[in-house]
């Protein structure tokens, strides 16, 4: 049997060991010897950009940011989807992430981040939420360790939080939407979303192409529409309202 072979290592003192290794072709990062994602295990990744990109088929110039590098599978699938036009920023909080894609994982997804779509931000992804000072993007993916329950630093769950959601919405152009990768159900963040403004469409994804169960969720928030004004309208004498944006899939 083939053993893991130690590509490259990151201690990090609040979360621990980061590690890049290899196993008989495939490549894996693992967090203190859990595995966070794999060349082999992408399916979900993909799944994330699919789900928020999809209303964008036809949009000559999105705008997209992708919180979290990881593999590079999102951004691949995502500059599939969009236009030569597209502007696609990549919030990676870890620089070594962005060296390993660039030299040691070149062959996998690794040119993309020369593609001249891309620009790569090196930094906590909250951070580069709050310098969106008016709306900018189409579509905002969000995979950030296992989402919004594991957190590799306790910083990140300001993204998953009433902050991080007002920060969002401001940054959301006004048919955009925000795209959350989880490991599994979170019924509570879909609440907290709703709470917060948004409907939520939740959509399951397998972590590989055979996988018999889908495990992972990918959660799909847009702004819900204000609510038509009533006061001083005879409601008696009209149709009940009916809402005439289109449903996002």
């Amino acid at each position: 049997m083939k053993p893991f072979v130690t590509i490259a290592e990151l201690r990090m003192p609040e979360a621990g060991l980061l590690a890049l290794l290899e196993h008989d072709g495939e490549y894996y990062l693992k967090l203190n010897g859990r595995q966070l994602m794999s060349t082999y295990a992408k399916a979900s990744e993909v799944a994330l950009a699919q789900h928020a990109c999809a209303h964008l088929a036809r949009h000559e110039a999105p705008r997209i940011l992708i919180g979290g590098l990881g593999l590079g599978f999102t951004l691949r699938r995502v500059l599939e989807m969009v236009s030569k036009k597209a502007v696609v920023h990549v919030g990676e909080l870890l620089p070594e992430v962005v060296a390993w894609n660039r030299e040691l994982l070149r062959k996998v997804n690794g040119k993309l981040l020369d593609d001249p779509r891309v620009e790569v931000f090196v930094g906590d992804v909250f951070n580069l939420l709050k310098k969106s000072a008016e709306p900018r993007y189409d579509a905002i993916l969000l995979d950030l360790d296992n989402g919004p329950v594991s957190m590799m630093k306790p910083e990140n769950s300001r993204v998953y939080d009433r902050q991080g959601f007002s920060k969002i919405m401001s940054a959301l152009l006004p048919d955009g939407c925000a795209a959350f990768w989880s490991a599994s159900e979170d019924f509570e963040f879909v609440n907290r979303l709703k709470r917060a403004g948004f409907d939520v469409e939740t959509f399951a994804a397998p972590n590989h192409e055979r996988a018999k169960q889908a495990v992972h969720r990918i959660y799909v928030a847009t702004r819900r529409p204000p609510k038509p004004e009533s006061e001083g309208i005879d409601t008696t004498a009209r149709e009940p309202f009916r809402s005439q944006g289109k449903r996002r899939r």
